[in-house]
C-alpha cells in the first residue's frame, strides 16, 4: 500500500481585510491576554467564510477553513474552484510559504513549488546562475544540479538567454526557466499552480507530459489548473474547494463536473441567448433563440462517455432568405483551441421567411467523445455557405462540454473521439 507523504489537519488561514499585520494595538493586545492565560485568539470566532461576491460584516475573513486530506505517494492530486476560493493559499501553506492560522501539515520527503511567475529567482543574477541557486534551495549539491544543467535548459527552451539576467525574461521564458528546474530536480512532492497557464500551447503540453512522468516515476503531483481537460487527463482525484472550504474531494471526474456546475447555474447563455447584445458576427437575418445540450430530455452540459449528446438548436427568421439555411458546428481544444472536428448540415433547402421559427437537433452518439472538456461554436448561414447570419460559442454565451468516464471502460479515456467504421468479414 502507497504510504502518505502529505497530510493537512484542520488548516484555516485567516486575513483582516483592508489591513496589514492584525490591525489595531487594542486587537493585539486583547490577543495577547488571551494567549498569556491560555485561552484561544478572539479574533477566530468572528471570521466570515471566504465568499468574495457578497460583502461581510466582518474585518476578518476565513481564506481556508477546517481543510483536510492525505496525499499518497505518486498520487497527482487536482485542485480546482472558482477564483478566490483558496487554491494558491493552499499551495502557499503547503509548501510552506506562509503558515496556517490553524491547523498543521505533515510533509514527508522533499517539497519543489511552482507557485507563480518568476518564484525562488533573482532578477539580477543569470538563468545558468538562478538555476544552481533554485537547485540549493530545493537541497540539492552542485554536482547533482551540474548534472541535470543541459536537460533542465532542453527542457525550458531558453538555452539562447541562459547566460541573460532573468529581470530580461518575459513572464512565459521564467515560467519555463522554473518549471524546467522544478521538475527536473528530483522532489518526492511537485506543486505547480496555475502559473502553466503563461506559456504558450507547445509549451503547455511538454509540461503536462512531464507531469505525467514524473508520477509515472512515483513521485507525486499537486497540480491546480482551470484547464479541467487538463485535469482529467493527468489527475485520478481531486479537491473542489467553494468558499474556501473543500466541497468535494475523490475521483477528478466527479469534481470536474461539479466544478462545472458552478458555473452552469450562473452562465449567460441559453435564455439570453435571444437577447443578447454582442451579436458583431450577425447580419440580423437569422438569430439564434435557443441552444441546449441535452441527455435523454434532460438539460445538462455534463455527460458520460457512454451516452448519446442531443443539441437542441432553435432559431428565429427575421428577414426572408431564398438561400435556405445551413448550421454549422464546432468543437475545440480549450488548451489550443484547434478545431478538433466540425458538423455542417443545411437544414432548409428552400427560402425561409422572416417570422418563421425554426427547431431541430443534432446528436452525437454515445462512445464517440472521449473524456475531457470541449468548447463549443455554433454559426448559422445560407444553405450555399456564402454568408454567416449568427455565431454563438463557449468564450461568450455557452458553457463548455464535459465528458466523463465510466469505470467499466478504460477506453473512454483514450484519444479524444472514436472513429466510426464498417468492417465487412468473409469466411
Amino acid at each position: 500500500m502507497s504510504k502518505i507523504v502529505l497530510r493537512a489537519v484542520n488548516i484555516s488561514k485567516q486575513y483582516r481585510l483592508g489591513q496589514l499585520g492584525t490591525g489595531t494595538i487594542s486587537h493585539d493586545l486583547n490577543r495577547w491576554w488571551h494567549k498569556a492565560r491560555g485561552k484561544e485568539d478572539p479574533y477566530l470566532r468572528i471570521g466570515e467564510a471566504n465568499d468574495r461576491s457578497a460583502k461581510g460584516g466582518s474585518d476578518y475573513v476565513w481564506s481556508l477553513k477546517d481543510i483536510n486530506f492525505d496525499v499518497k505517494e505518486g498520487d497527482v492530486l487536482g485542485i480546482i474552484g472558482k477564483n478566490g476560493a483558496g487554491k494558491s493559499t493552499l499551495l502557499k501553506i503547503l509548501s510552506q510559504v506562509t503558515t496556517a492560522t490553524t491547523g498543521k501539515v505533515k510533509i514527508r520527503g522533499r517539497i519543489a513549488a511552482l507557485l507563480e511567475v518568476g518564484t525562488g529567482f533573482h532578477p539580477e543574477l543569470t538563468g545558468r546562475e538562478n538555476v544552481f541557486l533554485n537547485g540549493a534551495i530545493l537541497g540539492m549539491t552542485k554536482a547533482e544540479i551540474k548534472s541535470k544543467f543541459d536537460e533542465i535548459v532542453d527542457f525550458s527552451g531558453v538555452e539562447k538567454y541562459i547566460d541573460t539576467p532573468v529581470k530580461r525574461y518575459s513572464s512565459g521564458m521564467m515560467v519555463r526557466l522554473g518549471f524546467a528546474v522544478a521538475a527536473h530536480l528530483e522532489p518526492e512532492i511537485l506543486i505547480v499552480d496555475e502559473v502553466l497557464a503563461v506559456g504558450d500551447a507547445e509549451f503547455q503540453k511538454k509540461c503536462m507530459g512531464k507531469i505525467k512522468n514524473v508520477a509515472g516515476e512515483g513521485r507525486t503531483v499537486l497540480f491546480v489548473s482551470h484547464n479541467m481537460q487538463a485535469m482529467s487527463s493527468i489527475c485520478k482525484t481531486g479537491i473542489l474547494l467553494k468558499n474556501g472550504m473543500i466541497d468535494e474531494i475523490g475521483d477528478i471526474n466527479t469534481c470536474v463536473k461539479k466544478y462545472n456546475g458552478l458555473f452552469n447555474d450562473s452562465v449567460i447563455g441559453i435564455a439570453s441567448i435571444k437577447d443578447r447584445l454582442n451579436r458583431t458576427n450577425s447580419n440580423g437575418n437569422i438569430l439564434f433563440s435557443n441552444i441546449q445540450a441535452l441527455s435523454d430530455g434532460r438539460k445538462t452540459w455534463d455527460f458520460r462517455y457512454d451516452e448519446e449528446i442531443t443539441f437542441q438548436i432553435d432559431c428565429d427568421i427575421k428577414n426572408d432568405s431564398e438561400d435556405g439555411l445551413l448550421f454549422y458546428m464546432a468543437l475545440s481544444d480549450p488548451l489550443t483551441t484547434d478545431i478538433l472536428t466540425n458538423i455542417k448540415v443545411v437544414v432548409r433547402e428552400k427560402t425561409v421567411l422572416a417570422g418563421e421559427k425554426i427547431s431541430f437537433t443534432v446528436s452525437i452518439p454515445p462512445k464517440t467523445m472521449r473524456v475531457g472538456q470541449f468548447l463549443l461554436y455554433f454559426t448559422i448561414g445560407d444553405a450555399k455557405g456564402q454568408q454567416w447570419y449568427d455565431v454563438v460559442d463557449s468564450n461568450v454565451n455557452l458553457p463548455a462540454l464535459t465528458i466523463t468516464s465510466i469505470d467499466m471502460d478504460p477506453h473512454s479515456n483514450m484519444g479524444l473521439f472514436s472513429i466510426p467504421y464498417k468492417l465487412d468479414v468473409k469466411a
